[in-house]
């Protein structure tokens, strides 16, 4: 599984290219199906189900993005778990629209895979920068 690293890896300034990480891509897409999908669910749930589950979708991308201009290590892996978190979130929010059947067929299927995607990829990722920051620890540098 490639975690987007080695494109998105921080410089010698500390800033990573967001758009190159592959969890950033894959949040990205979610969030364009989710705001697809959510047009045609019921008015009633503007300001409840579309709203949040918009909200967390977003989440997901921007932690990513506002992590990756983060100069250490430490504060970008707290965006991330952040992210993860949002991606939860989302999965949640994704499988109580198809239960209250706001989302169905292949539609469901879509978003549910692009959410289990986001969130396999951002756990890769978070995996990945675990290990970096554990090799500088245990090295005796100051991440």
């Amino acid at each position: 599984m490639s975690t987007g690293r080695a494109k998105g890896k921080a410089g010698r300034g500390g800033m990573r290219n967001y758009k190159n990480i592959k969890a950033y891509q894959s949040a990205d897409l979610l969030v364009l199906k989710v705001y697809e999908i959510t047009r045609e669910f019921p008015r009633e749930e503007l300001y409840g189900l579309i709203s949040q589950l918009r909200r967390a979708a977003v989440s997901v991308a921007c932690n990513i993005a506002e992590g990756a201009s983060r100069q250490h290590k430490k504060d970008y892996l707290n965006f991330l778990y952040m992210a993860r978190g949002s991606a939860a979130e989302a999965g949640c929010l994704v499988e109580l629209s198809g239960k209250l059947g706001y989302v169905k067929g292949t539609g469901f299927q879509e978003i549910a895979a692009l959410q289990s995607e986001t969130a396999k990829t951002l756990t890769g990722l978070i995996g990945a920068v675990e290990a970096e920051l554990d090799a500088v620890t245990t090295a005796g540098v100051r991440p």
